[in-house]
């Protein structure tokens, strides 16, 4: 008897995310990744020469703001209740 039940809640069981939280986990990863790709570079290949592009806009604001609104997006994501 307790095993048929257990097969049964087994075949109840849903996953924790559905395929909407997936979609907007992956947008949150993707620009997160884009916040990186933005940051890298601008240094110097000659250790005695400085590069003033390290500290252009690009590399100071957007990719630092892009990398906390992907993680914004993954808090939603995981917050998201698709039931509503």
């Amino acid at each position: 008897m307790g095993e048929k039940k257990r097969k049964q809640e087994a075949a109840k069981a849903q996953l924790v995310f559905t395929k909407k939280n997936y979609k907007f986990m992956l947008i949150g990863l993707a620009v997160i990744a884009l916040g990186f790709i933005l940051m890298a570079g601008g240094g110097s290949d000659d250790p005695n020469v400085f590069n003033p592009e390290i500290y252009s806009w690009r590399r100071i604001r957007l990719a630092p703001a892009l990398v906390l609104i992907g993680f914004g997006i993954e808090v939603y994501a995981i917050l998201l209740n698709p039931d509503k």
